[in-house]
């Protein structure tokens, strides 16, 4: 199947989970990301803030203020079609912007350099058991993680979500670790 092709029946596949089903889940999700080492030996948690049928991350970003790490999350930076960090204190910090996604409001946040986030939560719509990912076809986490191999990064998805093996290509940056609400997969 073509990488079009899996986003197209992938979220065909999530558009049938209940409200219900996905709560539960992403519960299960969360659960075992907040005890995994990389999270717990984390001091700055990258992620952004979830969208349409993404995991939850709310009330991630809410676990790592409670823990008192810090939170960067991205923002997207159309003209140069890359990502750029900003550290989150509060969710009133975030405006509506690109393709409708709540990212950091400029000027109410600070820019992070990428080497300090110790863990980033990558995310996507279909996931292999080697770390590579089919995103939204944008190219940003994967011009963004070429760019910063040395991150630990991780993704968490729904099981449905989560494949034997995808199509990927020579500039396909595989995560190192996916967690769903079945197991955690290091990759």
């Amino acid at each position: 199947m073509l990488k079009k092709e899996w986003r197209e029946k992938i979220r065909n596949e999530l558009s049938r989970l209940s409200e219900r089903d996905k709560a539960e889940k992403t519960l299960k999700i969360q659960s075992r990301l907040l005890r995994h080492h990389s999270w717990l030996q984390a001091d700055v948690i990258g992620a952004t803030v979830s969208f349409g049928n993404e995991i939850d991350t709310y009330c991630i970003i809410e676990a790592a203020w409670e823990a008192g790490k810090r939170v960067a999350v991205p923002r997207c930076i159309a003209a140069e079609r890359k990502l750029l960090f900003y550290e989150l204190t509060n969710f009133n910090e975030l405006e509506k912007s690109y393709y409708g996604l709540l990212e950091p409001r400029l000027g109410a946040t600070e820019q992070i350099h990428p080497g300090e986030i110790a863990l980033l939560l990558v995310p996507g719509v279909v996931f292999d058991r080697q770390g590579f990912r089919i995103g939204y076809g944008g190219g940003y986490y994967d011009r963004f993680l070429a760019a910063h191999e040395n991150l630990t990064t991780c993704s968490l998805c729904y099981d449905v979500q989560f494949v034997d093996h995808l199509p990927s290509e020579t500039h396909d940056v595989p995560v190192r670790m996916i967690i769903t609400e079945k197991e955690v997969v290091a990759t």
